[in-house]
């Protein structure tokens, strides 16, 4: 029986994926890094410290390291989510319908520990959640399973016990290598992919999700 439910941050929380793409441009462009939106296919998926370190080996530059690049995009999508980023629709009602049905509830996201605490504070989420985790704390991120195991862990709950919500297929992928049911929640671009059939269900929005739906998983 599901009694824990782990959630993602970027994309299903907080409507701030595309601000990634945005600050990563920039501050590439800022440091004269040749990358294109096309060339964040290479990178997808990986943290943002793993993206600096790939981008220093395929495209090289001089001047500041990897690590302060990716401080600077980190310092930067922090600072645009809380001026223009928003809680999605849906979000709150679904974790306060958890809560009063006694619902254990994580966050696990691939996102650096620094933009998480900065984010659930500034949002007003923090005390949603019974465990935040971050990749940062695991050896792989997302598609490897381990921050969803390492959050289960937390919050002393088996993999059979835990419903992932996720918006992207790197995200599914985790949840369903931690043996664990997974609904996804794709913005409008991506819904349609054929890789989300793997996942238990699919939805618009968290909107659609209830108690009845998850006792069927």
């Amino acid at each position: 029986m599901i009694n824990t439910v782990l959630f993602d941050m970027d994309g299903l929380l907080l409507d701030t994926e595309p601000l990634w793409g945005e600050s990563m441009l920039r501050i590439a462009q800022k440091h004269n890094i040749p990358i294109t939106r096309e060339k964040f296919k290479e990178t997808t998926g990986l943290r943002i410290y793993e993206v600096t370190d790939h981008w220093a080996v395929k495209y090289p530059w001089d001047g500041s390291s990897a690590e302060q690049v990716a401080e600077e995009i980190l310092d930067e999508i922090i600072a645009a989510s809380k001026t223009s980023g928003s809680i999605l629709p849906g979000v709150i009602k679904l974790l306060d319908l958890l809560r009063a049905n006694n619902f254990k509830i994580g966050l696990a996201s691939s996102s650096p520990a620094k933009m998480i605490e900065g984010l659930v504070d500034h949002f007003g989420l923090r005390e949603k959640f019974d465990c935040i985790t971050s990749a940062d704390v695991v050896e792989l991120g997302k598609p490897h399973p381990a921050v969803f195991l390492h959050c289960a862990a937390a919050l002393g709950s088996k993999p059979g016990e835990c419903l992932v919500l996720e918006d992207s297929v790197n995200g599914m992928i985790a949840g369903k290598a931690a043996r664990m049911k997974v609904i996804v929640v794709p913005d409008n671009v991506h819904f349609d992919d054929p890789r989300f059939a793997l996942a238990d269900a699919k939805l618009k929005s968290l909107e659609q999700l209830d108690m009845e739906m998850i006792k069927n998983l």
